[in-house]
């Protein structure tokens, strides 16, 4: 090539270069855009000059929780002039309303809230945002056709990747629903945002504004340590979890803080709308597996992430976790599926019907619907499932029942008492399905606070849903620390616990399984029944003088009483009589030595000084039961009987 010929290359080449870089418009990077976003540098812009494009009337949806774009919305609040009749349209946000230092709500705009968190509470009291009480899962079906309007979308999203896709990170929830009907969308990109595994990915081609910002991801955590009442929930709850149990554990303080008792279960799962640090140890102890799963086995299935940067590092690039639409989630059937689903639900009140109210306290709005009610039912139709509702049982200055008589104006039903299984208080737990009205205002009595339940007890019986013999006897929480599994000679097991008042039909079943020898060696007569006074007698005892034990078989939704045990003290003596029925299918396989031994270990903490047992002489193995356990026995004839006693 000559020396002309290559100057002329040189000068084709470099004017080729020249209109290549004319068209592409000044480098990324001159301009301080981070090089992740060169491909897109056209739409990247500042927070305002993004909301600007924002229309009066528009109604305008946040992104959620720990992702709320705090930029975005701060930028529109600062609009000015501000855009006529815009909506803000959201579920469950942080900061999307400023507050000033008396705790009032500074917005320019209306909002629309599917959940009164605390960033809502003060602007749905004083009437500047509308409360949409709604399953979240049905939200996505209401944008899809119209009914909630969304013309623009603020999100905020993750770098992204070589691909040109974004991640949703830790907030997917209702997001795509909104996105395929906004006309405008505009994304905060953050080099903070975990990118989650699942369908959270987003293609910048479908963002028109790009918001570059560079802060730590919001993180959440429960704003007080926990008392005992929180603790004796949490305990209650973790009681009923069973291995390879499919877990939703929601937003609420008693079920996150019920994972700590879990640290002895094996093969747990999650399938939840939200998750949180709670889950950490678990998945540290090699507990969460996910083995038994029916749907998704494996996978830590969610919809969003409320928590420290602790578990956003975890989301970040892990296959372990499957961040799905809320819709996906939240689908009831879906949720039937999962073994052992359980779902657990706190609610504000529940009245002796079994209505729950779950959003409202005193007429204020608190919390919203979510997708309790989805959950609840889907693990009331899982194999094994448990749907549980958990309150406390007072007020926090403990003045007010949350267990109503009836649910007072103000505080609506939320949940249907046709749903409703297990309700647990700090003290116990209630199992109301199938039952009728008077089984559920015993069962909910019995965990309601001791103070509140004399009038209660009163308040049911006026309104007709006890009859006028029953008494009320137990003031006490329930022992969950006294139940028992036990194995039998024969490699049965059952459940050995306290009897309490709802147990009285059951134990009322077991009588008519009894052979009329049997009924008449226990109650010393020929008796057809049981009456109200006589069921009374043996379960609704006052757990200190009078003492009551079960043996149940089955599920905890549908115990079989197959055994029952008592003792009555007498105060003038220190002694208590010991009483005894066991279903003739259960005999002889050693459940009347444990359930001695059950009553004994009671009244040996209780300071009693003994047993003393009636007995009719032909029955010779009740007498060699009696003598079990002590070295220090008399036996003695009475009249037509034999008193055995023993000395602890």
């Amino acid at each position: 090539m000559t020396q002309q010929a290559a100057g002329l290359l040189a000068r084709l080449t470099a004017a080729w270069a020249a209109r290549r870089q004319a068209a592409a418009g000044p480098d990324p990077a001159d301009a301080g855009i981070d090089p992740r976003l060169a491909g897109c540098a056209d739409r990247v812009c500042t927070a305002a000059e993004a909301v600007a494009r924002i229309q009066p009337g528009d109604h305008v949806f946040v992104g959620s929780a720990c992702a709320t774009p705090r930029a975005l919305v701060a930028a529109l609040e600062a609009l000015r002039p501000t855009p006529a009749d815009v909506e803000l349209v959201h579920f469950l946000t942080d900061h999307a309303v400023a507050h000033d230092a008396e705790g009032q709500p500074l917005t320019r705009f209306r909002h629309r809230s599917f959940f009164v968190g605390q960033d809502m509470r003060s602007a749905v009291r004083r009437g500047l945002a509308d409360y949409v009480p709604i399953s979240l899962a049905r939200v996505p079906e209401l944008i899809a056709i119209g009914r909630v309007r969304v013309d623009v979308a603020l999100i905020q999203v993750s770098m992204p990747d070589d691909f040109g896709y974004v991640s949703l990170g830790i907030s997917v929830d209702v997001i795509p629903a909104a996105l395929k009907r906004a006309r405008l969308v505009i994304a905060e990109v953050n080099p903070a945002m975990p990118r989650s595994m699942g369908d959270s990915m987003l293609h910048v081609g479908e963002i028109d504004h790009l918001v570059p910002i560079d802060t730590p991801v919001i993180e959440y955590q429960h704003p007080t340590q926990p008392g005992p009442v929180v603790e004796s929930i949490a305990r209650y709850i973790g009681s009923i979890i069973d291995d390879g149990s499919t877990l939703q554990i929601g937003m609420g303080r008693f079920s996150n803080e019920a994972l700590k008792y879990l640290s002895d279960r094996r093969d747990l799962a999650i399938h939840s709308d939200v998750i949180t640090d709670a889950i950490i140890p678990l998945l540290e102890k090699g507990i969460l597996t996910g083995k038994r799963k029916s749907n998704q086995p494996g996978k830590i299935v969610c919809s969003f992430a409320m928590g420290s940067r602790r578990l956003y590092e975890l989301i970040d690039g892990n296959p372990l976790f499957s961040f799905q639409p809320i819709e996906a989630v939240c689908d009831a059937w879906t949720v039937s599926r999962q073994h052992k689903m359980v779902s657990v639900t706190q609610a504000f009140s529940v009245d002796l019907s079994g209505q729950v109210c779950a959003d409202q306290f005193g007429g204020d709005f608190y919390g919203g619907l979510a997708a309790q009610s989805e959950f609840l039912q889907g693990a009331s139709r899982s194999p094994g499932g448990k749907a549980v509702i958990c309150l406390a049982s007072t007020d926090a200055e403990g003045q007010v029942s949350r267990i109503r008589a009836v649910l007072p104006a103000g505080e609506g039903a939320t949940i249907a008492r046709s749903d409703v299984h297990y309700v647990i208080t700090e003290y116990g737990i209630a199992h109301l399905f199938g039952k009728s009205i008077r089984e559920r205002a015993i069962a909910l009595i019995q965990i309601a606070h001791p103070e509140h339940r004399p009038a209660l007890f009163e308040q049911a019986q006026q309104l007709g849903y006890l009859p006028a013999e029953q008494k009320l006897r137990n003031l006490r929480a329930y022992a969950v620390e006294e139940e028992r599994q036990v194995m039998l000679k024969d490699r049965r097991e059952l459940l050995l616990r306290p009897a309490g008042a709802a147990d009285g039909d059951a134990v009322r079943e077991l009588f008519h399984r009894m052979p009329e020898r049997d009924v008449y060696t226990r109650f010393f007569r020929k008796i057809r029944g049981l009456s109200i006074a006589d069921v009374q007698r043996l379960c609704n005892v006052n757990g200190e003088t009078e003492v009551a034990v079960v043996a149940v078989t089955g599920s905890r939704e549908d115990p079989q009483v197959v055994a029952h045990a008592l003792y009555v003290l007498d105060p003038s003596t220190n002694l208590a009589e010991t009483a005894f029925i066991v279903h003739p299918d259960w005999q002889g396989s050693g459940l009347g030595s444990q359930l001695q031994q059950q009553l004994a270990l009671h009244a040996r903490a209780a300071g009693v000084r003994g047993f003393v047992a009636e007995i009719l002489p032909t029955n010779e193995q009740m007498i060699r039961l009696a003598r079990q356990g002590s070295s220090e026995v008399s036996t003695e004839q009475m009249d037509g009987t034999v008193r055995v006693t023993t000395l602890f």
